[in-house]
Order: structure tokens, then sequence, then C-alpha cells
């Protein structure tokens, strides 16, 4: 069985490799793993965790709500007790679940922001974010190991489970709703209440962000919130070219801006009043400005490779710290772990901050934006603006590339370091990062990152540049070199 975990879990097309047979092995796996005494490194659990209580959630995706039940199914005969979430529900609401429940890890049926044919396995551990590397490798070494020896999973009937208090139904949304009223500031929201249309893109964030806003006096307008396991035909991740409804609903003056959630809730786009896509690079830059200068807040920043160089300059102004890590936010949660950092993010709009997890939060970053938006007393266009004229100008776009064929991160990283362009758009090339992939940075600040995806066979072409004209050189560049590589 071909199963490998990759940038944040498991992931396959339903009914070819992402079958019920294939996931309680891989569920298996995972009991196995973590009653094993390395679960934890072989550092001793936390006093209030239980090493025998897991969370389970699901989102939207077909099938998501009986692979859950299933999962459940076979931690219950490994002799876990389950608390299984009633519905679907956002990632990160699973992810608070296992800290606020103390639960020794988690599972998220979920291929978050991938295509409607996918589905998927998000391990969580204790802290309540993605599980570490050597934890996701230690489950593949049990699910080979189990083939190898023949061993099936063991599995429960859903109703004994259910009466031996195995498996407990919860509502996960109650207890997220009290956390994230210690983060998000309501009652600036109140005083100066925006019109807003959430877009949850048939997710599992429908209803999250809309339910907790009542009461504010927002006028908060959800579209796409009915449940539709096919997502409208469209891949629900909110990127520019996948918001064309948010767009309309914001030009017939549904609300004055727009927020995007993706499949599972954990990462987040946004749109202004002039229907502008504001990306996650925008988003964390105008975060980090609001943390330090409205709520006075300081410390470590941290982002992944492919996030704007925005980050930098406005740290810089800050005399704050900044740490590059590879993409995936479990590399960021690292430093989450270890530090008080303030605030950490990746371009693909998973983004979280001091006091909350270590998980990026779709529902929370888009709580941050009204109460930036309503202290501010501009429009999202206005403070997009004067972020680009004060940190700016900064143009960014990604082409992915659709491979064919299994692509040697190794021999491409190889290749592209060797050949390593001495000018790209004009300007010089300054350093050449292989942190995660092959990243040019170049005298003016602009850059361009080429990587293989950790979660679908596609090749990543990234850049950022001072420039339109120079974005498209650099794709330009990265295109083409990248075939030649792979």
């Amino acid at each position: 069985m071909p199963v490998n975990f990759g940038t944040d879990g498991w992931r396959a097309v339903i009914s070819d490799t992402f079958t019920f047979h294939n996931l309680r092995s891989v569920v298996q796996s995972i009991a196995d793993a973590v009653k094993s005494g390395e679960w934890n490194n072989g550092a001793p659990l936390e006093p209030q965790i239980d090493p025998k209580k897991m969370v389970v959630g699901f989102d939207t995706r077909f099938l998501s709500d009986r692979y859950a039940v299933d999962v459940a199914r076979v931690l219950a005969a490994n002799g876990y007790t389950v608390l299984l979430a009633q519905a679907d529900a956002p990632t990160p609401a699973i992810s608070y679940a296992i800290r606020k429940y103390g639960a020794v890890g988690g599972i998220m049926i979920t291929a978050s922001h991938n295509a409607p044919r996918y589905n998927g396995v998000k391990l969580k551990a204790a802290y309540g974010g993605s599980a570490s590397k050597e934890q996701c490798r230690r489950v593949e070494v049990y699910l080979n190991d189990n083939e190898q020896l023949g061993r099936g999973p063991n599995l429960m009937d859903y109703d004994q489970a259910r009466s031996l208090g195995l498996i407990q139904r919860f509502n996960p949304i109650p207890a997220y709703y009290e956390h994230l009223r210690t983060l998000i500031n309501f009652d600036i929201i109140a005083e100066n209440p925006p019109r807003v249309v959430v877009d949850s893109m048939y997710g599992s964030g429908r209803g999250v962000m809309k339910g907790i806003l009542q009461g504010t006096g927002c006028e908060v307008k959800e579209i796409r919130g009915e449940m539709n396991p096919g997502f409208g035909g469209v891949h629900p991740e909110p990127i520019a070219k996948y918001l064309s409804a948010l767009a309309g609903a914001i030009s017939t003056h549904l609300g004055n801006f727009g927020l995007a959630t993706d499949g599972d809730a954990d990462r987040i786009g946004a749109m202004d009043e002039r229907c502008n896509f504001v990306d996650p690079h925008k988003i964390m830059a105008l975060a980090l400005q609001y943390l330090v200068e409205t709520r006075g807040w300081k410390g470590p920043v941290v982002r992944t490779v492919s996030t704007t160089r925005m980050i930098d300059r406005l740290a810089a102004r800050y005399s704050l710290p900044v740490y590059e890590t590879p993409v995936g936010f479990n590399h960021i949660a690292d430093y989450m772990l270890k530090e008080d950092i303030l605030i950490g993010g990746e371009e693909s709009g998973g983004i979280s901050f001091r006091g909350h997890i270590p998980e990026g939060d779709g529902i929370l970053m888009g709580l941050l934006l009204v109460e930036m938006v309503a202290h501010s007393g501009l429009s999202l266009y206005e403070m997009t603006e004067k972020l680009l004229e004060d940190y700016g100008p900064a143009f960014y776009e990604r082409k992915d590339l659709r491979l064919n064929r299994p692509v040697s991160k190794e021999r491409m990283v190889s290749f592209l370091k060797e050949n390593s362009p001495g000018q790209i758009g004009g300007e010089s090339v300054n350093e050449v990062s292989t942190l995660d992939g092959v990243k040019y940075l170049l005298a003016d600040d602009s850059w361009l990152l080429i990587r293989p995806s950790g979660t679908e066979p596609v090749l990543r072409v990234y850049a950022e540049g001072r420039s339109k004209e120079m974005v498209q050189a650099l794709l330009q560049y990265g295109q083409e070199v990248a075939a030649v590589a792979t």
C-alpha cells in the first residue's frame, strides 16, 4: 500500500488508494505508534494528558463522516477512548479540542485544499498541532511492519463501542469559541461593526465565523455554506481563481469585504471592497503590523521560505528576529513550541499567533481581520494600499506545474544549485538557499523558489518581485529551468 505522510499527513484519491481498508490499516499503525513508548520521543507525557484518549474530526468531503466513524472504531478496538465530532468541523477546532480535553493525539479526516476527488488523514499531537516528522515516520514503520506480518487492523462494532463509552460524540465548537474570545477583541468589532461576506467554499468552516460574530452587530453574509462534497467542482482553496463567487457577492454589495476559508478552514484568503484578492502574504503582514503597533506585542516572527519578504522589512523596523522554515506549518509549529513566537505563517494561508495552538487557523485570522478593519476605520483596500506604500511594492505569483512522473527532489536541487544564474530580470542573484527546494534571492529583495509539492504530484514555482514585470521574468525563468531540472 503506497502510503506516505507528506507535508501535512496522508492524502490520496478516494476509492483508489484512499479506501476503508487502507484507512483502517493506517489508523491501526497510528494506534500502535501512539501507545508505543517512543511516541513522545521518549519524554514523559505531561500529567494532564491521557495516553488512552484520542480526538477524531472530519470535513465535508465525500464519505468523510463514515471514514471518521471507522477511525473511531479502530481506535476503540485498541483500547482508546475516542471523542468523535458530532458533525463536520474545522481542523483548528479539532486541534484545539485535543489540547482542551487532554488527549494524546487526534486524527482529522480531510484533504484540506486539495481537489474534491482526494481525501486524507491529518495526524495531530497532544499539543494541538501537526504530528512531528519523527512521529509520522514511526507510523509508517508500524504500517510496513504490520503489512509484512499480515496483521490486520482491530475493529470494534460502533454501537458496542458507544455502549462501553469508548466512542463519545461531542461538539468541539463551544470550547473553540470560548478560546477564540480570549484572542480576538469583540468589543472593538462591536464598536464599529463591518459588513462582511464569508465564503466557506463548502468546507467545514461553514457557519463558524458567522456564528461567533452574532451579537457583535456585524452584518455577515455567508456564501457556499451548504453541504456540497464536490465543492461545486472547484478546489476548496482560498486563492483568487477559485473566488469568483466571493467577488460576485461583494460586487452586489452583500458586504464591504470578504473572507474565505479552505476545505477544513485552516487557511485564509480575503477580498477587498474593489474585489481585489488580498493574499496571505498581505494578511500576515497586516496582522504583524497590527499586533505590534496596536496591541504592543513583541517577539520572534516565523515564516516559510515561500512567504513574502515584507515580513522581514516589517520585522526589521520593529527590531524583531525572523526565522525562515521549509514549507509546512509543522515547521512553524516547532518554533512555536520552543519559543514565545509573536506570529507564524505561510504563503498558503496557514497563520497563527501568540496564545493559540501551533496550527494555522483560517477562522482565527479571518476574525482578526474583522477586528483590524473595525479598529482602523479604514477599508481593507485602504489598509492594504498603505501597507504596500510603506513596505512594498511586492507582487507575488505562483505557478503549479503538473508532473507526469515522480521527481527526485535531491537531483533537482543539486541541478538548480549547480546551475544557478548570475542574474534574473536584470537583478543579480545574491543568495541561493536550499532550505526547501531552491530559492534564488535577488539584490532588490525579489526572489524565486522552485520546489515539489509535499501533498500532490506538482512542481511549484513561486516568485515575488518589486514589479509585475520582475515577477513575470522570475516565473518565466523558473518554468524554463524547472522543465530541464525534472
